[in-house]
């Protein structure tokens, strides 16, 4: 069943959260539809503008509606991951989408504000929620770094201006995770204080973590006994924080680079372990079955296991 964001966060708010899952090709939509309809999981589905170029928008829905068909028993929505204008319309009008996010938050206060109610006037018109993002994480995600001087905490006050001049659905905020693999080396956390403002600022509004990996420290081991070179020390976001964040508001769980490490060590540890192998469908199936696992812990970190008969009263309406 293919829902907006907003339908999902209505239900979920301040009792679990939505994993929402980057992919860029087959065996990843595969291993992500699948563990859902074991786990009985609602879940997110992302494409960001560097998938579409690289595998093609059209390929990419393509290939997520037939994994919708093959799954049958599935609860989710498609978001188009940081968007700039040209996505967005294009993501709008061509169809697929439920959720669209556009990211002007390198823009001021007033810019941002501009640029994010134009797209949400045109995607409500089509039904199709909005994410933005107030604030500057740090770290490298496709082709985008952004220095670690160059970002910043979102400012509750502002969340409050932003979210009533805008109209969007759901807000990315910035509250110390960062993109890449390179997390928390300095340790400092999560700030759940700016969080817990903003809840109270604003009750029931949904919220969105970005960088939301846990940078398994058994997974870069991993990788770099089979010959990898990932730094080691960096820390993603701990279990523990994870839960009190979902408790105050976070919604939506963005998970790119843990799905990145775990391709990596299954497709280094076999070809390490069978240097004579070269076709590429063995490690593939070892692959998603790797990743079907992973990702049904994440379900169950974000306490979303067995939540699809919350939605069964929207699908008897007919979903959208």
């Amino acid at each position: 069943m293919l829902l907006t964001t907003k339908q999902l966060f209505n239900k979920c708010y301040g009792g679990y959260a939505i994993a929402a899952v980057n992919v860029f090709f087959m065996e990843e939509i595969h291993g992500l539809f699948a563990a859902a309809q074991e786990a009985k999981a609602p879940f997110i589905v992302q494409t960001t503008p560097f998938a579409r170029d690289y595998a093609n928008a059209k390929m990419l829905l393509a290939m997520i509606k037939t994994a919708a068909e093959i799954y049958p028993d599935t609860v989710y929505a498609v978001h188009l991951d940081h968007g700039y204008e040209s996505h967005i319309w294009d993501a709008v009008e061509s169809g697929g989408y439920t959720s669209v996010m556009i990211d002007a938050s390198h823009d001021d206060f007033e810019k941002n504000v501009e640029r994010t109610k134009a797209v949400v006037q045109k995607a409500h018109e089509k039904g199709i929620s909005v994410e933005a993002e107030l604030g500057v994480l740090a770290g490298v995600e496709d082709d985008l770094t952004v220095e670690e001087s160059h970002s910043f905490y979102t400012n509750p006050s502002d969340v409050e201006r932003f979210v009533q001049l805008t109209g969007c659905d759901s807000l990315a905020i910035a509250v110390g995770t960062s993109h890449g693999a390179y997390k928390f080396s300095g340790g400092q956390g999560l700030q759940l204080q700016i969080l817990k403002e903003i809840q109270e600022r604003l009750p029931r509004f949904p919220l969105v973590l970005h960088g939301g990996s846990n940078v398994s420290e058994e997974v870069v081991t991993r990788i770099n006994a089979a010959g990898g070179k990932i730094k080691t020390g960096a820390k993603g976001v701990q279990d523990d924080e994870l839960k009190k964040a979902i408790a105050l508001g976070i919604c939506k769980v963005n998970i790119a680079t843990d799905m990145r490490l775990v391709w990596t060590m299954v497709n280094r540890e076999f070809f390490r372990d069978k240097p004579e192998e070269f076709a590429p469908t063995t490690p593939g199936k070892i692959f998603m079955e790797t990743y079907k696992e992973f990702i049904i812990k994440k379900f169950e970190l974000t306490g979303a296991v067995g939540r699809n008969t919350e939605f069964e009263n929207l699908k008897m309406l007919g979903g959208m």
